[in-house]
């Protein structure tokens, strides 16, 4: 029985490509886990060097910066890069982690009290926003700002765009931050030197608007998710209490099933052939990592979750000089969920839930939910 939808499973078995039509050009997705890695590492032919395009659909209308590092190629990419990863990397340290947890126990024990408890945008929502304040080393205070945008940093339910309420936002940071750096996020990028200069605003707000976009919906539907997948499975929250070690490995399982971001663009600088289908210069291929993460060649039963999957070699967080920055925080709160739900959590129900459905003209991929209504039960 599948527990994994696959929409490219049948391209990627016979082609290794798809065709993903938009206004200006077909983007080929690359569905292959070794031709992703390959490309990934790949900058000459696949580039990320191309502002507001790395996303698909681009992202010109939502903001008006580049977003760094992601938007850069190296060598400037590992400069922008050495800048802030020793920020994002506090995400392993035990008192990070032990702050996290705190969060997650709250908002669990807030579940258990309740009679029910809508699991994305009334608990993995918070979490996720209260988790960054975590990660940005502000206030938590600050988080109730970030959970009244919604799932969605760039756009609300009605399909508005926040863009420009984000930017604002970060502009206010900075400002204050200009006036007394400290030792949050905004100070840190206010310290900073580049090649010998401070950063510039626009650059500085390129790094925290990925801080923002990057890390949202991504956990927020990874969260819901695990919850969903545990309600219809009770039997795994068994399995994980019985040996809390197999928790790392029950993560990582996660984030290559419930990948949350299909893809993502390289602009192809000299044009290229893609499995047939011809990129001219300066349009764009995407590398596909959800079809990666379900590669049948390199995952053994690829749509069945194994909490105790070993190895895997899963791409949910990129490949290459361009590996998910936020890694470790994703990793410190969903390893820190599993950890709570095991010591807390009985078992789950569903009492409702409307399917999420991302939909292009090239495939439909269900992930996650729109809403799920649960009641979490105690030990």
């Amino acid at each position: 029985m599948s527990d994994i939808c696959d929409p490219f499973r049948e391209a990627r078995r016979e082609k290794g490509v798809l065709g993903l039509p938009t206004d200006n050009e077909i983007i080929p997705l690359i569905l292959r886990h070794e031709e992703v890695r390959r490309a990934a590492k790949d900058i000459a032919t696949f580039s990320s060097d191309a502002p507001f395009r790395v996303p698909i659909p681009s992202e010109e209308r939502v903001r008006t910066v580049r977003q760094l590092p992601i938007e850069v190629d190296p060598p400037e990419h590992t400069d922008y890069r050495n800048l802030v990863e020793p920020f994002f990397l506090r995400a392993k340290q035990p008192a990070f982690v032990a702050r996290v947890e705190a969060i997650v126990e709250r908002l669990v024990a807030e579940a258990l009290a309740a009679s029910s408890v809508e699991a994305v945008s009334g608990f993995a929502l918070p979490l996720q926003s209260r988790a960054l304040t975590v990660l940005l080393n502000v206030p938590e205070a600050e988080a109730e700002r970030f959970i009244g945008w919604g799932v969605h940093v760039f756009h609300n339910e009605r399909g508005e765009s926040q863009g420009v309420e984000l930017e604002r936002y970060l502009n206010e940071q900075f400002d204050r931050a200009a006036v007394a750096p400290g030792d949050d996020f905004y100070g840190v990028l206010t310290k900073a030197m580049y090649a010998g200069r401070p950063l510039t605003r626009a650059e500085m707000l390129g790094f925290a608007n990925l801080m923002f976009a990057g890390g949202r919906d991504t956990i927020i539907h990874t969260v819901s998710s695990i919850i969903g997948y545990f309600a219809g499975r009770p039997e795994s929250l068994n399995f994980l209490r019985a040996d809390e070690s197999r928790i790392i490995h029950a993560s990582e399982e996660f984030f290559r099933a419930f990948m949350p971001l299909s893809h993502i663009g390289r602009v192809c600088p000299a044009g290229t052939d893609v499995h047939g289908i011809q990129v001219q210069p300066g349009d764009r291929a995407s590398l596909c990592w959800a079809s990666a993460n379900l590669d049948e060649t390199v995952f053994e039963n690829a749509d069945q979750i194994w909490l105790d999957r070993r190895p895997n070699p899963h791409v949910a967080f990129g490949f290459g000089a361009h590996l998910c920055l936020g890694a470790a925080h994703a990793r410190t709160v969903v390893r820190a969920l599993l950890a709570v739900l095991c010591r807390r959590v009985g078992g789950i129900r569903v009492l409702d839930k409307r399917d999420r459905v991302e939909r292009t003209t090239a495939y439909a991929r269900p992930l996650g939910y729109e809403t799920l209504t649960v009641r979490f039960e105690a030990r």
